[in-house]
């Protein structure tokens, strides 16, 4: 084959400063660490302070480095692993679950979930707000939809609102013989909702999982997450996914 228009462009400059700086981050920082400032970073590889920038940005995109106010860029920790997949075969809120329901609505979902719930487009359904944390920062967000049928004995005088009505709802879904459940992972951008709770910048990239729990024969629950591309390592399966050595102190979690 000849070569391709594509094949003839030039490695642009930011990248090729990209992956200097991801080089140097492996043998010269530790994470946590901070960074000198952009000023001295530019003359130290005799670039622009935008081409540095964008190095930097990109970096930041791929979890390499975290920018915090009032303390500036630091070497970011190892991405977190997080299991979605089939190895774990529970409900929502089961022991050793790390979600913590923070709200619970009844309303009415959005067309593609009430479709994939089977539930009238008019239908109101529970609503459970999750987040999921760890070492203090939040890495998901996590809505619940839980139809009406699913739950019928919960008690609105028990959990009238809030976190103790989200933790009835679950309660109430444990109580169903779990029969399976299936998940799909897609590339997504963060809402205004979801980037402030996930301390991200609105349209920030994120990984959108959406997991369906069937009982009975049908779906019992909806669940949609949107973690934090930059942090997270999503697993599947219950070996817990494919440890990858990715420089001296990037080894995965």
């Amino acid at each position: 084959m000849g070569t391709t228009q594509l094949e003839t462009v030039p490695e642009p400059k930011y990248w090729h400063l990209r992956t200097v700086l991801s080089e140097a981050l492996d043998s010269e920082f530790t994470v946590g660490e901070i960074l000198p400032n952009e000023r001295d970073l530019a003359a130290r590889f005799g670039v622009a302070r935008a081409t540095l920038r964008q190095a930097l940005e990109q970096l930041e995109l791929e979890g390499r480095l975290q920018r915090r106010r009032g303390v500036g860029t630091t070497v970011a920790p190892p991405r977190v692993g997080v299991a979605v997949g089939t190895g774990q075969h529970a409900w929502p809120g089961m022991q050793g679950d790390d979600r913590q329901p923070v709200d619970c609505t009844l309303a009415t979902p959005p067309a593609a979930v009430a479709a994939a719930l089977e539930t009238a487009r008019d239908e109101a359904v529970h609503i459970v707000r999750s987040t999921r944390t760890t070492h203090g920062q939040a890495i998901a967000a996590e809505l619940l939809y839980v139809p009406q049928a699913s739950v019928p004995d919960l008690s609105a005088i028990d959990a009238p609102s809030g976190p103790a009505r989200a933790r009835a709802v679950l309660r109430g879904l444990q109580r169903l013989e779990l029969e399976g459940r299936d998940s799909a992972v897609e590339l997504g951008s963060a809402r205004a909702d979801d980037a402030k709770e996930l301390d991200r910048l609105p349209g920030a990239p994120v990984l959108v999982v959406t997991t369906r729990f069937l009982a009975a024969g049908r779906t019992a629950a909806l669940s949609v997450a949107t973690y934090r591309a930059d942090t997270c390592r999503l697993t599947f399966g219950a070996s817990g996914g494919v440890e990858i050595q990715d420089g001296p102190q990037r080894q995965a979690s």
